[in-house]
């Protein structure tokens, strides 16, 4: 046991001491020696993650191009990117068309939780997927291989190989935007952590890969993000990073998601974790040890947009320690930017020396070891 000192002050008890740690075959990292323009412009394309309009190849569409053009390496699928007709095989045409076209293979991503969160419904004869709460009160771990299984299943053979789940948050009933929607197994950090390794195990089997969210916990909020400012400082606790602890020293962290609540406990300058240095690298890399990679929340949420300007979130994004950048396109209300400006503006900052090329060399090759799992 050993105690580790939050920068805000707080002490939080953690076991950090790895016991027998099992690590997850990555790949040794990509080199990065020589910084050219378009080696630059690669690397920073790896850090970008887009959703897209349409159910059906176009070659016009302009995350398409941006693709094509390495400046994305990650798409974001959602219910509008689903055919209503010949839906698998449409899908896998639309999904085959963005990585053919793609100089490095790309991750394509959905939110697959099951319950509310459950981007490919039955109605289009999709498995119906009961909700992680569920799951959680069933307490069940062959059952939940069962349903996991299910889950992953579906996205291998639709070629989907990331999966925003599982969900490591505490359950809180009161909480808008993940309690109330049965998003979380548990309150206990015990229990998500055992039904979130079995969720894990699933998709691994099948080379889909997991995302963990939303770090540092965003189970006792009282707000939701998506729509503004959500303050935890008067309600986190610290179990709310034991299961992260946990699926970290068993080897079973290999991405993890911020989220953007604010946090006064974790960092005084009550930034969002999203862009806090202190939380992102601070705590998550240097104090709970996480060597994978570390992916944002949709950066269009208005915890994020209507609070800073798109150029100062990035920015600080990327130096608090996040390694791949979502922007949905999903958001009412807020602003559709282009991936081509979002390219130019992490570029002109690198350039600029506001980012160091350090950085971004850091943040691909987290990202490349991660593909390279399972390459192909």
């Amino acid at each position: 046991m050993k105690m580790f000192l939050l920068l805000s002050g707080l002490i939080v008890q953690g076991a950090l001491h790895k016991q027998g740690k099992m690590l997850r075959p990555h790949p040794a990292p990509v080199s990065t020696t020589v910084y050219t323009d378009d080696s630059l412009d690669l690397k920073i394309g790896q850090m970008i993650i887009f959703g897209f309009y349409g159910t059906r190849p176009n070659k016009n569409e302009p995350v398409y191009k941006a693709v094509k053009e390495g400046k994305v390496g990650s798409i974001l699928l959602y219910g509008r990117n689903i055919p209503l007709h010949n839906t698998g095989a449409g899908l896998r045409s639309l999904i085959r068309f963005y990585q053919q076209a793609a100089p490095i293979p790309l991750f394509v991503s959905i939110d697959q939780e099951g319950g509310f969160v459950n981007r490919l419904p039955d109605s289009l004869g999709f498995p119906r997927m009961p909700s992680a709460y569920t799951i959680g009160r069933l307490n069940n771990l062959e059952k939940s291989k069962y349903y996991n299984d299910k889950i992953a299943g579906t996205l291998s053979e639709l070629h989907i190989n990331l999966n925003y789940a599982p969900v490591l948050d505490l359950h809180n009933p009161n909480c808008p935007v993940l309690g109330a929607r049965q998003r979380c197994y548990s309150s206990s950090p015990e229990l998500v952590a055992a039904q979130a390794a079995v969720a894990v195990r699933s998709h691994d089997a099948v080379k889909v890969h997991t995302v963990l969210k939303h770090f540092p916990g965003h189970g006792n909020s009282a707000a939701d993000s998506h729509f503004g400012v959500a303050d935890v400082t008067k309600t986190w606790k610290q179990e709310e990073l034991l299961p992260y602890k946990m699926m970290i020293d068993s080897g079973m962290a290999g991405a993890i998601m911020t989220a953007h609540i604010v946090n006064g406990k974790l960092d005084p300058s009550l930034l969002p974790a999203t862009l806090s240095y202190p939380i992102i690298t601070g705590l998550l890399r240097d104090s709970l040890d996480f060597s994978g990679v570390v992916f944002s929340d949709d950066m269009l949420m208005q915890a994020i947009s209507s609070k800073f300007g798109l150029k100062e979130s990035i920015l600080k994004a990327i130096n608090a320690g996040v390694d791949v950048l979502m922007f949905s396109n999903n958001i009412k209300g807020v602003k559709d930017y282009t991936p081509d400006n979002i390219h130019r503006i992490i570029k002109e900052l690198v350039i600029s020396g506001k980012i160091s090329p350090e950085r971004i060399d850091a943040s691909y090759r987290r990202i490349m070891a991660m593909k390279g799992r399972w390459p192909g």
